[in-house]
């Protein structure tokens, strides 16, 4: 009746060590990096960077200042990025941050302070595989009728 059950709720993850199989890339307040940054899950710039990456997620922090030339799917801009962005997800500057150079993306947000200057440029949309054909123009003609108006 009074048996004592283990108990795993106790378990708590290490918030310093990430998952297994996640690659996060952290530049400190005071480092300063030149070169290319290689599949990365997550970049996050807190001190000086003048890199070439492509990665799913970028952040910039307050401190940090980013120069270079960047795909990426998400982009969180609190300090200064100078350079080519292209963000296929959201790019965010938040109140403090700026960016400017060459600027595309799909889906932007600048909170109230935020800068943005240069070559500002919205991605075009995923355009449907396929058209629909225009010489077919009653949907409820059968398929062997339009190749015989098509061959008229």
């Amino acid at each position: 009746m009074f048996e004592k059950k283990e108990d795993n709720s106790s378990f708590t993850a290490d918030v310093f060590r990430p998952t297994k199989g996640s690659a996060k890339v952290v530049i400190g307040n005071g480092v300063s990096i030149n070169g290319e940054i290689k599949k990365a899950d997550e970049v996050q710039i807190d001190g000086e960077a003048d890199v070439t990456m492509k990665t799913d997620n970028l952040v910039i922090g307050v401190t940090g200042e980013c120069k270079g030339d960047i795909e990426t799917h998400n982009a969180d801009i609190w300090g200064k990025f100078d350079g080519d962005i292209k963000a296929s997800g959201t790019l965010t500057i938040q109140e403090q941050g700026s960016a400017s150079g060459k600027i595309e993306y799909q889906n932007l947000q600048i909170k109230l302070g935020g800068q943005i200057s240069g070559d500002i440029k919205l991605s075009d949309k995923i355009k449907p595989i396929k058209e629909q054909n225009t010489s077919v123009k009653d949907d409820s003609m059968s398929l062997q009728e339009a190749m015989k108006k098509d061959e008229k």
